[in-house]
């Protein structure tokens, strides 16, 4: 038990570079302000080289090192496995992590195929009847202003849905001398654009209208087909001193349409090469009664349209998302103090952890992230087929 008489739950973490320290981040502030029916403890920190990850876990807040994720699981200290490893590992370990007990929290999209995570999913099936939870990390449902969208479509306040339009803008490989990091290789990556942060759209999307995707008609494209090959990278930073060149064998962007099992129509965009946005994830849904906006690089904002009034009043307002009426916000600063990225992973730690302490499934499940992912392979299939309309099975 902990010094507050809560129990304690040890968290064992993979992976230490760009997730790996914003999970950290999570990990540590989230019992300062949340009040938990349980105690996290950063247990250990696992990364293939013994000295960059004790070099990490010195900095990042990490009682012990492991250099092989077996190792980490064995351990008697961690209840909960962190995977914050690129796709192409997320099944192993996952798997083994249940099959051994151990609660998972695993980064999105969940795998690289849609056979792994249907593997994935069957073992969080098979734990959950043990007792043992798994969660997908998709970290924007956890931004309070997209959390308050998707209450206020919940409660009809924008009627019957009509129109979604999601966007996922970034611009860091625009440069054709950015070097071959591993987002842009498929045996690692799974794809580009599409599974990293289209992953992000689809969720959304289906989680704030409560819907999910039906079918697409899908175009993608790689811009830049040959590389520098890296000698490091971090993050979505890498460093190039080679003449070696590598081929792209992923998308640069992708654009789908869809319909959304409700019926509402929908467009997606996915893109690494919009030049001057940075992490602009926007998404507008348009019903019956009214409409909402949001864009990440305003994310304490929420623009919302109420249709039921007169024309000479009704418009776009925007709604400050700070409040203590606010998801999520209460715990944080006064009104009109924003949050930041590294807020949404706290949020996500909070409610990880609360589920499993009452024994239920946390969301979205490891089912959420298998129908992600199975959208994803509808997108290729008919990018690949000429934008043939293909059914998400």
């Amino acid at each position: 038990m902990s010094h507050d008489d809560k129990p304690t739950l040890g968290i064992g973490m993979v992976g230490y570079a760009f997730m790996g320290r914003v999970h950290s981040q999570a990990w540590r502030s989230v019992s300062a302000f949340f009040d938990l029916p349980v105690t996290p403890t950063m247990a250990a920190l696992c990364g293939r080289s013994k000295e960059r990850t004790t070099a990490a876990a010195a900095q990042l807040g990490w009682g012990a090192v492991e250099t092989d994720w077996r190792d980490l699981i064995r351990r008697d200290d961690v209840d909960i496995v962190d995977i914050c490893t690129p796709g192409d590992s997320h099944a192993e370990i996952a798997i083994a992590a249940l099959a051994a007990g151990k609660h998972v929290l695993c980064e999105k999209p969940l795998a690289n195929t849609v056979a792994e995570a249907e593997a994935m999913a069957e073992a969080a099936r098979d734990a959950a009847a043990r007792g043992v939870h798994a969660m997908v990390a998709f970290n924007y449902r956890r931004v309070p202003a997209v959390a308050l969208a998707r209450r206020w479509v919940a409660e009809g306040r924008l009627g019957e849905l009509r129109h979604v339009r999601a966007q996922y803008l970034q611009d860091w490989i625009v440069d054709p001398e950015f070097p071959l990091v591993w987002r842009l290789q498929r045996d690692q990556a799974g794809s580009g654009a599409l599974g990293d942060i289209g992953a992000h759209i689809i969720d959304t999307t289906e989680f704030i209208t409560g819907d999910v995707i039906a079918g697409v008609s899908a175009l993608t494209e790689t811009f830049v087909k040959e590389r520098p090959l890296a000698e490091a990278s971090s993050g979505l930073a890498g460093d190039s001193r080679t003449s070696e060149r590598g081929t792209v064998d992923v998308d640069d962007a992708a654009l789908f349409i869809g319909r959304m099992r409700g019926g509402a129509l929908a467009s997606f965009e996915a893109t690494r090469f919009a030049s001057g946005r940075k992490n602009s994830l926007r998404i507008e849904i348009n019903g019956s009664k009214g409409s909402l906006a949001f864009d990440f690089e305003a994310m304490n904002e929420l623009w919302f349209h109420d249709h039921t009034l007169s024309g000479a009043e009704a418009g776009f307002r925007r709604v400050l998302v700070t409040e203590p009426e606010h998801p999520y916000a209460a715990a944080w600063w006064p009104p009109g103090h924003g949050l930041g990225y590294e807020h949404t992973f706290t949020h996500e730690a909070k409610d990880f952890l609360e589920a499993v302490a009452a024994g239920v499934a946390p969301s979205p499940s490891f089912e959420d992230g298998l129908r992600v992912q199975r959208v994803l392979a509808a997108v290729e299939t008919s990018a690949a087929d000429e934008s043939r309309w293909t059914v998400v099975s």
